[in-house]
């Protein structure tokens, strides 16, 4: 019981490890943070419900975690592959195409959550 405890805060200090290594050296994660912020400044000005809070959160959340990912992918091609190789490139695209999925979706529920405030 004692190594499964001491391996679940091992875990957890590498989760916050991963998290502050993406937060200082990704800039679409450091960009995607400002937006979000941009966002929820915008929560707190138009007084937004707790509902809308929610998926507010969710979508960030769901944004974030597609590019963190993304970035893993990204990583693990160019240390398997570091020369340009057009397999490898289908598959950062087709990662980066995830993170596309995710900010397109979070717009539309942007929009249906600000659209009614901006409106009047």
């Amino acid at each position: 019981m004692k190594r499964f405890i001491i391996g679940r805060i091992r875990s957890i200090g590498y989760a916050f490890k991963g998290f502050f290594f993406l937060i200082q050296t990704e800039h679409a994660i450091i960009s995607q943070l400002i937006i979000a912020g941009i966002f929820t400044a915008m929560g707190f000005y138009f007084g937004i419900t707790r509902e809308e809070w929610i998926w507010q959160i969710l979508a960030i959340g769901m944004v974030l975690s597609a590019e963190s990912l993304n970035t893993a992918i990204e990583k693990v091609c160019d240390f398997i592959h570091p020369d340009y190789h057009p397999k490898i490139g289908i598959i950062k695209d087709v990662a980066s195409g995830a993170v596309t999925f995710a900010a397109l979706t979070s717009l539309i529920v942007g929009g249906l959550i600000y659209f009614p405030y901006w409106l009047g």
